[in-house]
């Protein structure tokens, strides 16, 4: 089914670039390589800037190995982003697309604003997977990963829909096996979405404003940066035709019920139902 799902960021590749750009930023690090799509996006950018990429992924796809094998100038670090995180420095933009939790993504935000501070850059982040499934619903990798406190009740075995806050058993959209969703959407703690907020929400004060952008395509990216930094204003042109448009979402919307659909059709008659 993968042919028939636009699923990477490397469809966002021509925005992401020009962000960068308007940043100025040279040096990027990727959390989430998975088959290296939006790696050799970055690697480009890179080059071009004169800059360095650093790649986290504990466990990228044999593709992504290929082609790092044939690009040395790329760094990439085989742990998880938290692991790694804390020991980067000089980073001038995040790109996130990860293990897809309120957990995960949360503390994300919190070392990328980190290593930002202590280095005097203006945090600058991409993340992808802002919008359905996984806005409000956590999703895992590797649940073992995420303390038990943080961790919503979750299973390998069911799959999702739209209209749906909880989930179906060996229907709708799922991982077989590959990932797990939580059993449940929306709440406290719980989504993509959702971390960004509470770290937004954590983050504002007197002194400090961060913005955010939301493009409601190929389950959404989201952009958060420094409302003070001397670029602010030209990135805020740049996104703004993109925040929430409406035929984005539209479209959005008819592919995932359209793919949605063909899932169902491929289960029911996998049942013998049709």
């Amino acid at each position: 089914m993968a042919e028939l799902l636009i699923h990477s960021m490397k469809h966002f590749a021509p925005l992401v670039r020009d962000a960068l750009a308007i940043a100025g930023a040279r040096h990027v690090a990727e959390i989430g390589a998975e088959f290296g799509g939006m790696t050799q996006v970055l690697a480009d950018h890179c080059r071009d800037a004169d800059g360095t990429l650093t790649s986290i992924d504990p466990a990228p796809q044999p593709e992504f190995l290929q082609w790092l094998a044939d690009n040395p100038f790329v760094r990439h670090l085989a742990a998880t982003s938290l692991e790694a995180m804390p020991g980067l420095a000089g980073i001038d933009a995040w790109v996130i697309d990860g293990d897809h939790n309120h957990y995960t993504v949360l503390h994300e935000l919190r070392l990328a604003d980190a290593a930002c501070a202590r280095d005097g850059t203006p945090l600058l982040a991409f993340l992808h997977d802002v919008g359905w499934p996984c806005a409000r619903r956590d999703f895992y990798y590797a649940p073992e990963r995420i303390p038990p406190s943080h961790r919503r009740p979750f299973s390998h075995a069911v799959g999702v829909t739209l209209d749906n806050p909880g989930a179906l058993h060996e229907r709708g959209f799922r991982g077989h096996g590959n990932f797990a969703w939580a059993l449940h959407e929306g709440g406290a703690a719980n989504g993509v979405l959702t971390a960004i907020e509470d770290f937004i929400a954590e983050t504002n004060s007197d002194t400090r404003e961060l913005a955010y952008a939301s493009i409601p395509g190929v389950f959404g990216m989201g952009v958060l940066f420094d409302l003070g930094a001397p670029w602010a204003g030209t990135m805020a042109e740049l996104l703004v035709p993109w925040h929430e448009n409406s035929l984005l979402a539209a479209l959005e919307e008819n592919r995932l019920r359209n793919y949605l659909a063909v899932i169902d059709w491929q289960d029911r008659h996998a049942a013998g139902e049709i």
